[in-house]
């Protein structure tokens, strides 16, 4: 499973117009769900996402984690993150995990991240999604496990 966050200063998800999701200080998450991911490793990567020291404290230090600044995660499924790059021109996603199996563990993902306390937001899994966000920093990280 991955996770390519990044800390915003604002950021939302837009679907057919619609305004899905929209937050302001916190971290944009691009999740991506591969073969053999399950409920412990979404576990283990939310708890590395929301735990992750990336927010300045009062010395300017990257110390703080999103909850202890009260940001907020705006979760958008990435299924791309999947892709194998290594040969040729063109991204082979056959590591990607199974459709039904990856929103699963998507919404697996966002409502444990809902019950831990921080607030969530979503884009719309599997929609044609326009995200929209202003980095902070830019601060962008790849978390895997």
């Amino acid at each position: 499973m991955i996770a390519l966050i990044q800390r915003v200063s604002e950021a939302s998800v837009t679907v057919e117009g619609e305004v899905t999701g929209a937050i302001g200080q916190g971290l944009l998450v691009l999740l991506g769900v591969e073969q053999g991911d399950d409920e412990a490793k979404a576990d283990k990567l939310l708890h590395k996402v929301s735990g992750y020291r990336i927010f300045s404290d009062e010395n300017g230090k990257m110390n703080l984690n999103v909850s202890q600044v009260n940001g907020s995660l705006l979760v958008v499924s990435q299924f791309t993150l999947a892709a194998d790059t290594g040969k040729g021109m063109r991204p082979s996603f056959s590591g990607g995990a199974h459709p039904a199996d990856a929103e699963r563990l998507y919404e697996y993902f966002v409502a444990r991240a809902r019950e831990s306390g921080v607030p969530t937001e979503t884009g719309r899994f599997a929609a044609d999604m326009k995200v929209w966000l202003l980095n902070d920093g830019p601060v962008t990280f790849w978390l895997q496990v």
